[in-house]
């Protein structure tokens, strides 16, 4: 059984001309909408160039029926949603929203991203222009797919774009960012490569993120929810203060939660 009614869809919103790119990343940037979640100026300026979906979500206490919820606080929500699409791109046709009210932040999150497509999760950050972008080779993404994302995201735009890989073999980690530095060079790209050799990954990572404005890193294995919402990512996140992107792996089991109940509710606006 499930707890959460279903994002509310946008079906308002302007949807992308004939002539916008049809291959655009769509990332998913959650937000807690009734406890003051926003998204930083840094954090649209940085998006520009890609879809956003922003899933504003509230977590019910136990006893309160999603219904019940809708009545209270959805005339609210919404509006605030509505106002940060608007911020992403929502009249340009790039960016939509999602309301949910849930009793699992996680599954609803994984959730709204297999039905919208996002290839990326951000946690938003509390951060100005971003100009410095750390590039984390982690994880058990590709290294071609974590490239493209941060290509994409830098846009053909002015930022210091840093590769970084910890491991112990350092013949090995050269190779890697000097390959993947050339992937990124060919779109464009003029990046600076860090190796942290003999460092616990981890907190090599750490330290690294401290002196950037925002992060690129790939997902682990076994889930998206435990690095995008486990220690991990949060660590990251809170070290940063910037915002953190986790790229999800292409082959992600997007499988719509099933059981012999549901509690899933959902309500077009025009309804």
């Amino acid at each position: 059984m499930t707890d959460d009614s279903d994002p509310q869809p946008d079906d308002t919103a302007p949807q992308p001309s004939a002539d916008a790119p049809t291959e655009r990343t769509r990332v998913l940037v959650p937000l807690a909408i009734l406890e003051g979640g926003a998204a930083s100026a840094g954090l649209v300026d940085l998006l520009e160039p890609l879809d956003v979906t922003v899933l504003g979500y509230h977590v019910l206490p136990e006893q309160t029926p999603p219904d019940q919820a809708r009545l209270q606080y959805e005339d609210r929500a919404t509006d605030a949603l509505e106002d940060l699409a608007a911020e992403f791109g929502a009249d340009e046709g790039t960016a939509d929203h999602r309301l949910v009210f849930t009793r699992n932040r996680k599954q609803t999150i994984d959730r709204v991203a297999a039905t919208t497509g996002a290839g990326v999760y951000a946690i938003p950050g509390a951060t100005g222009p971003v100009e410095r972008l750390l590039v984390a080779l982690t994880g058990d993404v590709a290294v071609d797919r974590i490239c493209a994302f941060a290509a994409e995201l830098v846009g053909g735009r002015d930022r210091e774009v840093t590769l970084f890989l910890a491991t112990d073999d350092e013949a090995a980690g050269r190779e890697l960012l000097s390959a993947a530095s050339h992937r990124l060079a060919d779109r464009g790209l003029d990046v600076e490569t860090t190796l942290a050799l003999d460092s616990p990954p981890f907190e090599a990572l750490l330290e690294a993120a401290t002196d950037h404005d925002a992060v690129v890193m790939g997902e682990r294995a076994p889930s998206l929810r435990s690095l995008v919402f486990g220690e991990d990512a949060e660590r990251v996140a809170a070290e940063s203060v910037g915002p953190v992107f986790v790229v999800r792996r292409p082959d992600e089991d997007d499988v719509e939660e099933t059981g012999p109940e549901r509690d899933d509710q959902e309500r077009s606006p025009d309804a």
